[in-house]
């Protein structure tokens, strides 16, 4: 006589977003090994990353490197090269990624950029998640949040928005836009790392009451191994 498998829970899931700076540390020193390390230390289920140097041009694919150390799956969001290297934001995950999207959100002629919008499976427990980094201007910002507004609302799964905002004003109108769209959530300093003042990097989780906890990982690791420190959140069914 056979059994139905167990609906295994999830949940509570801790997520992560980290712009790691191309691996080059607060010290100046390319150390993709160091970034694999503060990971470890974080040991989330779910980790957005920023400026992730995806090879090319005798680069090493830092992104492989990552997977290597933690054994996650991931998927690459490329948004731009310099002289044939390529750079863009990634997703690792502990559990299954069913499907990707690239959301192209560049503005002018400013530098590109892109969302990396994964749909993950934790469990047979949908999760949408979507990882981005914003422009430097204000402009810009405002665009971006615009078009990720249009086209990742729904209400079939909890989603997740995370990445380096590049906010510095608590009142930017980007920051109101976001508020209003997923409600407040806490927003911790995480840059410089070594003496953090500005929340750049943010998460926003819809449902709100899922979120249950923000904090900030600040070893001393984390603080030499990027110019950012990783931002964490716990989230709960």
């Amino acid at each position: 006589m056979s059994t139905a498998a167990p609906d295994l829970n999830p949940w509570p899931l801790t997520i992560a977003t980290y712009n790691i700076h191309g691996a080059v540390g607060a010290d100046g020193e390319f150390a993709p090994t160091r970034v694999a390390d503060v990971l470890r230390e974080i040991s989330a289920d779910i980790i957005a990353l920023q400026e992730v140097p995806l090879g090319g041009a005798g680069m090493p694919n830092v992104l492989k490197i990552l997977q290597d150390a933690t054994g996650f799956v991931g998927v690459e969001g490329y948004t731009f090269s310099v002289s044939g290297r390529r750079y863009g934001n990634a997703v690792l995950s502990r559990y299954p990624i069913l499907a990707t999207r690239q959301i192209d959100i560049s503005f002018g002629s400013r530098e590109p950029r892109g969302a990396l919008d994964a749909d993950i499976s934790c469990h047979g427990h949908p999760l949408r998640v979507i990882a981005t980094h914003l422009g430097l201007r204000p402009a810009e910002r405002h665009d971006q949040i615009r078009k990720l507004l249009q086209v990742f609302d729904t209400d079939q799964m909890a989603v997740v928005l995370m990445g380096d905002v590049n906010e510095w004003f608590v009142w930017g109108k980007s920051l109101r836009w976001l508020v209003s769209h997923f409600q407040a959530v806490p927003a911790p300093a995480t840059f410089p790392s070594r003496w953090p003042v500005f929340a750049l990097d943010r998460i926003w989780i819809r449902p709100r009451h899922r979120l249950v906890h923000v904090e900030v990982h600040a070893t001393p690791l984390a603080r030499i191994a990027s110019d950012h420190l990783p931002l964490i959140a716990h989230i709960d069914g």
